[in-house]
């Protein structure tokens, strides 16, 4: 892997009145397809119920790692998104200019931040 293609993906959600237990439910299912069969290095999502959101982060190792996690997860992600509305969407890396545009496409009314790679490097534990 290069690291120079690296992309971080925050996601934080607005889960909709009503559904947290729905929203956990999906949630937990797209994340545990994703540990079995997603491009992903790592995903983690995080729920503030007093504020009634989410926070999704995953790690790819380049953007067609992206575009292989949409083509395999989209039932998923789409349960997920009957749940909640994107509030904000932040890309760490630079995508190849389709993967920002299905980003844009996907995340609706939420607000969009890019934030380039300086620098840095991967290193794994066995956190789980």
């Amino acid at each position: 892997m290069d690291d120079n293609g690296i992309l971080l993906f925050h996601n934080t959600m607005r889960i909709t009145e009503g559904h947290l237990a729905g929203f956990r439910a999906a949630i937990a299912e797209a994340v545990a397809f994703a540990r079995r069969h997603g491009p992903q290095l790592m995903v983690e999502v995080f729920i503030d119920e007093d504020r009634m959101t989410a926070h999704s982060f995953q790690l790819f190792g380049d953007s067609e790692a992206v575009r292989a996690h949409w083509r395999l997860a989209d039932p998923y992600i789409q349960e997920v998104m009957a749940h909640c509305r994107v509030d904000r969407f932040e890309v760490y890396g630079e995508p190849e200019p389709d993967v920002l545009a299905g980003v844009r496409d996907g995340i609706g009314e939420g607000e969009l931040s890019l934030a380039p790679r300086v620098a840095g490097f991967l290193r794994f534990g066995t956190a789980t």
